[in-house]
């Protein structure tokens, strides 16, 4: 087998594990992402005494959704990214490190993000909420492909991903070096988790008011008909001074609480899919 077969056989791999670690971790940890957004799209100005569709912290949100909701509704808007999860590593394998990965990622995921924020802002009872498929197929008959459809928000889900990515593997590739590694193997996959845990940590804290203001583009407008939120910059300014600049930061905590165990989730799977593949195709 040639060099550039064998370099083709490993990106293969990498994004056949990948792709394997990214399908589970979204399954498991789709419900912390449901409450991140709803968080986001919800206006601080609205809040109404006894109202079941405002959320006062992560379990009230999770309390309020099962009852009001369902079980099931936690994974509203789970096709969209699962959909995209093995296409999504394959651009991470083949882009540049860091703020280029995350750019070329965020164009391709985003008409994806688009339908999945839809889902989930959608508050009715899991039986009354329309496909993946019908939701993709009124937002291109009524909005379009553009950037007031299909690939609206995409400037914001650019910096979302580009900065989050730059930090993040700036942050974690710096600090790996200076923490050795070690030989117990159950050791070493908690300095992973933890080095991993803390850099994206840091990156959500600094990307999050783009996350903020991707989903107020891509969610639902406060008066039906009226585009309110439009650009990345624009939303940026709007929530700041009509909600303070805390409201930039909504979600973050649902957001840093999936991070540990679906960083966790996502070393384990793709190590063991990893080597499946290695002792199942081996170098000939």
């Amino acid at each position: 087998m040639g060099d550039g077969q064998k370099l083709l056989k490993q990106a293969a791999m990498q994004i056949g594990a990948g792709g394997s670690a990214g399908f589970v971790e979204v399954c498991i940890m789709h419900p912390l992402d449901l409450v991140k957004t709803r968080f986001q799209i919800q206006s601080s100005k609205v809040h109404v005494a006894g109202d079941p569709h405002y959320y006062t912290g992560v379990f009230d949100c999770m309390k309020k959704m099962y009852h009001s909701e369902g079980f099931f509704a936690f994974w509203k808007g789970v096709v969209p990214p699962v959909l995209v999860e093995t296409p999504k590593r394959a651009v991470k394998t083949f882009s540049l490190a860091g703020l280029g990965a995350g750019v070329t990622e965020a164009i391709l995921v985003n008409p994806f993000e688009v339908v999945k924020v839809s889902l989930q802002a959608n508050r009715s009872n899991l039986k009354e909420v329309p496909s993946t498929w019908a939701v993709t197929k009124k937002i291109i008959s009524t909005q379009g492909l553009g950037f007031r459809g299909l690939n609206k928000g995409v400037t914001a889900t650019i910096a979302r991903n580009g900065v989050f990515n730059m930090v993040y593997f700036g942050f974690y590739h710096s600090v790996k070096g200076y923490l050795p590694e070690y030989e117990d193997p159950t050791q070493e996959f908690f300095r992973k988790v933890g080095i991993g845990f803390v850099s994206g940590t840091l990156a959500s804290c600094i990307n999050i008011p783009f996350d903020v203001a991707k989903s107020r583009i891509q969610g639902p407008q406060p008066v039906p008909g009226e585009i309110k939120y439009r650009s990345t910059l624009g939303s940026l300014v709007i929530v700041f001074k009509e909600e303070g600049w805390r409201a930039l930061y909504k979600g973050l905590v649902p957001k840093v609480m999936r991070l540990g165990p679906g960083g966790a989730i996502m070393l384990v799977v793709y190590d063991y899919v990893h080597s499946y593949l290695v002792l199942k195709f081996p170098d000939n």
